[in-house]
């Protein structure tokens, strides 16, 4: 029995997804070019068209999803007085997880004079997926960063819950070198059952973070005049030079709505793949 799970274990990790994607961005006479780009397994990268001033990438998961034991890692880092916009072509499903959880790594860095704005679609969570999400950013003191962030909590669109299962996010962001935002969400478990909770989610099955550097009282009250057309929980706040909103909604399409109700508010265009 030992030698059969051990080679059930064997074929589980021979079938496990990688992917990398490392890439820099340049500004040259005002225009934003791509730099070195290394990109390994089943992530890819693309930049769909040139445009004037700005550059945009769109990520592609060739795997189709991810699995437990699958790792994913980027990498970008954008130069003096750049303009580069994320997405990903599509929402982004984690499966079920009987083994060891998937492993997604974020690295951002962004210098003096530099716009990096993060928009990912929706990232879906299958019942009994397993998942540990990272980023770490770091920023110059006079660079802007926009980064968005929806976790869906089962498919709800097709009367899906997830119930079980595990979501690790962690975030650090340094600024000028100083560290001005910690923080680790763990949801493992009978998750189902905390989302329920009043104090967590209320029922709610989307959830979603929007990190605006920099931020101010200014940027809060533009965003809270759009308040009365929220369909979901929405909180907004700025301390440390940066603000952030925080979403919580019944399913993923009210929570996007109000996260594109408040990017509005941020003067940053939309991907185009958000629009369609």
């Amino acid at each position: 029995m030992r030698s059969d799970a051990s080679a059930t274990s064997s074929v589980f990790e021979a079938n496990r997804a990688r992917g990398a994607v490392r890439f820099d961005v340049h500004a040259r006479d005002g225009v934003t070019r791509r730099g070195a780009l290394h990109e390994s397994g089943s992530l890819r990268v693309r930049f769909p068209s040139p445009e004037n001033e700005g550059l945009s990438g769109v990520f592609v998961n060739t795997a189709g999803g991810v699995a437990g034991g699958d790792r994913f890692d980027i990498e970008i880092s954008a130069s003096d007085g750049s303009r580069l916009t994320l997405t990903t072509a599509a929402a982004e499903k984690v499966y079920r997880a009987p083994g060891p959880a998937a492993q997604l790594g974020i690295a951002l860095k962004a210098a003096a004079g530099a716009r990096l704005a993060w928009l990912p679609q929706e990232t879906i969570l299958f019942d009994r997926a397993r998942v540990h999400r990272r980023f770490d950013i770091e920023l110059d003191e006079n660079a802007s960063l926009l980064l968005c962030e929806i976790v869906v909590f089962g498919r709800t669109a097709m009367g899906e819950r997830m119930e079980q299962g595990e979501f690790v996010d962690r975030w650090r962001l340094s600024r000028g070198g100083k560290l001005v935002f910690a923080e680790t969400v763990r949801l493992d478990g009978d998750i189902g059952a905390k989302l329920a909770r009043s104090a967590v989610a209320k029922g709610g099955a989307a959830i979603g973070t929007a990190l605006i550097v920099p931020g101010d009282e200014a940027l809060v009250e533009r965003i809270r005049e759009a308040s009365e057309s929220f369909s979901g929980e929405v909180g907004i706040s700025a301390w440390n030079g940066f603000a952030m909103a925080r979403f919580c909604a019944q399913d993923a399409a009210r929570l996007r709505a109000d996260m594109m109700a408040v990017l509005a508010r941020t003067g940053v265009a939309l991907p185009r793949l958000w629009l369609n």
